[in-house]
């Protein structure tokens, strides 16, 4: 994360504590970090990818709406909020890199430097259809 802002940083690690998945882009729609419960539910390690540029997220994903249809890149939470710089939530399936389905709600926010600059989003979704 070296070059990163602090508030990327922290952001971050933040997100190694939670067990909600969370995603954290910067605003070049580059995904710069996904924490262990994304990995589980992604079917892939971070560690295997590393920092990942946003369409390929979509192209290994390939999130649909109910019907199967596709959803827009520009329809998506994290775009949305890497776009406005807004909140944003939707829930929508998607495919995990393994190959499975999974309905997941998602909200994105933007991540706001101390100079009042945008400096990302950060994304957290969560498998809807799981029971707990």
């Amino acid at each position: 994360m070296a070059g990163h802002s602090i508030e990327i940083i922290l952001s971050r690690q933040l997100a190694d504590k939670l067990n909600v998945p969370v995603l954290i882009a910067d605003p070049e729609g580059n995904l710069l970090f996904y924490n262990p419960a994304a990995e589980e539910l992604l079917g892939m390690r971070f560690e295997d990818t590393g920092v990942l540029p946003m369409e390929m997220l979509f192209k290994y994903t390939y999130p649909t709406d109910d019907h199967g249809n596709p959803i827009p890149t520009e329809e998506d939470p994290l775009v949305i909020c890497l776009t406005h710089h807004v909140p944003a939530h939707k829930a929508f399936w998607i495919k995990s890199f393994d190959g499975n389905k999974v309905k997941i709600s998602a909200t994105a926010i933007p991540i706001v430097g101390r100079a009042q600059e945008f400096v990302g989003a950060i994304g957290m979704f969560w498998d809807i259809e799981k029971k707990v």
